[in-house]
């Protein structure tokens, strides 16, 4: 398989295995959605590592796959495309991207759709579709503005340059920068910490977050306020404050 799911004390790794650069062809992008949605619906995966191993994130799609295609079949394929990486963007629990080497094209785009990114000091990351005669079209011109703003998402998309760690973490396209080969253990040292919070009310940050972001403040009000008045239903909420009062902030264990 180019990926695979693998889970360890409630912290899932979708890892792309497709040497030597991790190019993202179709069989890839199914692959990717098919263990998005099983990491979503599995409750032993509480966190979520995306991961392209030590030396490259994924250095865009499989251009010979793409360069036979016509336009009929793209109007067919971008749907496609588009679903598999939205259904990563849309796992319920937290995502961290842990990128090393080159995350260009798709590969960017892959790491957009976590909640968090750590890159290596040798990551190098870009959209150079531009540079093809096309443009993104994995969520690239929509996920890219929403995270650093329009005028810095456009100068990338337009040049189709690729940037260095530290002008990515100075842009915040990535959050945190790291020596290479710390890049995974950073990763899991993040997802493992949340996987020992509260399930519930994580999936609730995290929709209320994204759903949010998409609509007016008085709607996205709505949204924060009917998943904080439901959370106090959860069995969580009863351990965390109790322990709260009892013990004092931070020692909750969570079901």
């Amino acid at each position: 398989m180019t990926v695979h799911l693998e889970v360890a004390e409630g912290v899932g790794t979708i890892r792309l295995d497709r040497p030597p650069m991790n190019a993202l062809d179709i069989a890839v992008q199914d692959r990717l959605k098919e263990l998005a949605e099983e990491a979503a619906g599995r409750d032993d995966v509480r966190a979520v590592i995306l991961y392209g191993g030590e030396k490259v994130f994924a250095a865009g799609a499989d251009i010979k796959e793409m360069q036979a295609m016509d336009h009929a079949a793209m109007v067919v394929r971008s749907r496609a495309l588009q679903d598999s990486f939205s259904a990563v963007a849309r796992i319920p629990k937290p995502v961290v991207a842990a990128v090393t080497g080159y995350a260009l094209g798709g590969g960017c785009e892959l790491a957009l759709c976590a909640d968090y990114r750590i890159a290596g000091e040798n990551a190098k990351l870009g959209q150079p579709e531009i540079l093809l005669g096309v443009i993104p079209g994995a969520g690239g011109t929509q996920r890219l503005s929403r995270l650093i703003g329009p005028s810095k998402a456009k100068d990338l998309i337009f040049t189709g340059r690729m940037v260095k760690a530290d002008e990515a973490l100075a842009l915040g396209l990535v959050d945190r920068v790291v020596p290479a080969d710390e890049v995974y253990t950073a990763a899991h040292e993040w997802a493992a910490k949340l996987a020992q919070g509260p399930a519930i009310a994580l999936r609730a940050a995290k929709e209320s977050i994204d759903a949010g972001l998409e609509t007016d403040l008085e709607t996205g009000l709505a949204i924060e306020r009917n998943w904080f008045a439901g959370l106090f239903a959860t069995e969580d909420r009863e351990r965390g404050m109790r322990s709260f009062v009892e013990e004092g902030p931070g020692k909750a264990k969570f079901v």
